[in-house]
């Protein structure tokens, strides 16, 4: 029995350039399809094909899958609009600044990250100060933490940068409450009122959100994805090439972002998310960016390491784009995302608990 080789780039490729597929065999196809479903980009694959007027070409249970994604994913965006209203009417008396991040935040913005995404929680940003009445107010309307233990609740609210997810008691959506972008026991000293004082405010429904600056959105999408556990590591990845398509067109983005992510000491995962999504999806990034950033990008693994880790790390988790090797790499990334989080001694305590003493 002959073994087919690994495809890791065939979504990535299909996606930079959907003509490719007018050639693809059936097996192909079959692979795009798993590897997008596992990725959860189907239904920005659709949008791709279709608009290159390639889809036809796709066998019909191709074309059925990635349709059903399509109409899967419209029925997201619909939710989470429903969901931003429900919580404009909460939040909105108030009076505290509250800003959309990531799916929701280009949902809200009408950007094209938005077009086919699949929505599994809605994220927003709120002054620490306010985090109290915010919680009390979400809670009156139906909000509850989804981690009911008392490690959980020191875990979030001692540790991390928000406090336990909340879930919908009736409709059952995921609701993140950030204070900042980054766990304060990562090192990192984000100063979260600067971010809320450079944010924009939207000028559509529902009025009362805002959303964070162009820059600070890349360097926020950066450090969600590269100091994370890449579990939708591509997706996070296409949104972010999303985004820089789209912010590359506003005139000094390009120098304000070269600046926040130096000043802010995020340098080294905005330099890794430039050169992913320059290497996965051919985003076109002046050459001056990443030779600005370099210097102050500094880490302590080697730039073969990383580019092996992101490597493995970014590929769609189906079989088809991997095999042990990426198995492994995507432990290793499990493993990176936890050290960078926390110190060592805290790191140990948690794991420790985790591994012998939670249920």
């Amino acid at each position: 029995m002959t073994t087919l080789a690994l495809e890791p780039q065939l979504l990535s490729l299909t996606l930079c350039d959907p003509a490719r597929a007018v050639a693809y065999d059936k097996t192909q196809w079959e692979r795009l399809v798993w590897q997008s479903r596992a990725a959860e980009l189907m239904a920005q694959l659709h949008l791709v094909l279709s608009e290159a007027s390639v889809l036809a070409s796709a066998p019909a249970p191709a074309r059925r899958h990635l349709e059903i994604a399509s109409v899967i994913a419209r029925r997201h965006a619909d939710a989470v609009r429903h969901e931003l209203g429900n919580l404009r009417q909460t939040l909105e008396p108030l009076q505290v600044p509250v800003v959309l991040l990531k799916g929701a935040a280009y949902l809200a913005m009408g950007h094209d990250a938005a077009r086919g995404r699949i929505f599994n929680d809605v994220d927003i940003l709120v002054p620490k100060t306010a985090l109290k009445g915010v919680e009390q107010r979400l809670n009156w309307d139906g909000w509850f933490p989804l981690h009911t233990t008392a490690y959980d609740e020191r875990y979030y609210r001692d540790w991390m940068h928000e406090i336990p997810p909340l879930q919908h008691k009736n409709r059952a959506t995921v609701l993140d409450v950030h204070h900042t972008i980054l766990p304060p026991t990562s090192g990192y000293r984000i100063d979260a009122d600067a971010l809320l004082e450079r944010c924009r405010r939207l000028d559509r429904d529902p009025a009362c959100f805002a959303v964070l600056a162009p820059e600070d959105m890349v360097v926020h999408s950066a450090c969600h994805l590269f100091f994370g556990e890449f579990h939708k590591g591509l997706r996070d990845l296409y949104d972010l090439h999303q985004l820089l398509s789209g912010f590359s067109e506003e005139a000094g983005f390009w120098a304000q972002l070269v600046e926040r992510a130096t000043s802010l000491g995020l340098a080294r995962p905005v330099l890794d998310a430039l050169e992913q999504s320059r290497r996965l999806f051919r985003t076109q990034i002046p050459q001056y960016v990443e030779r600005d950033l370099r210097p102050a990008a500094t880490s302590i693994w080697p730039g073969v390491c990383r580019r092996w880790l992101f490597d493995h790390a970014l590929r769609p988790p189906h079989a088809s784009a991997g095999g042990r090797m990426t198995a492994f790499g995507r432990w290793l990334a499990f493993v990176r995302s936890h050290w960078l989080r926390m110190p060592l001694p805290l790191l140990a305590y948690h794991l420790s608990y985790k591994a012998l003493l939670a249920r």
